[in-house]
């Protein structure tokens, strides 16, 4: 999954498309070596108290939360999807054009 984020982040970013991975278990230095090793540019943030967790009610991972540019949640997928795929891109396109 990160590797797919991480296409579209660098595909759609200069379109406004902003892309957060959250990491809620490793430390801190864990992660930033994984980030280095996957060669990511997306924001990567820590949530090692569970807060996020908590708040955006996270039941399994990966799950994936599409907040539209008026900061409302315009849809949530549990479990891995096909984003760079016709039909992830198309939900991915229709945010973007609002």
């Amino acid at each position: 999954m990160p590797s797919t984020i991480e296409q579209l982040h660098r595909e759609y970013g200069g379109r406004g498309l902003a892309v957060v991975a959250v990491n809620m278990e490793e430390p801190p230095d864990a992660v930033a070596a994984w980030v280095r090793k996957k060669r990511l540019t997306m924001e990567v943030a820590l949530d090692p108290s569970g807060v996020a967790s908590r708040d955006w009610a996270i039941t399994a991972t990966p799950s994936a939360f599409l907040v539209d540019r008026d900061g409302r949640l315009a849809a949530r997928a549990v479990g891995t999807r096909p984003w760079t795929e016709p039909e992830g891109r198309a939900v991915i396109e229709a945010l973007l054009s609002r």
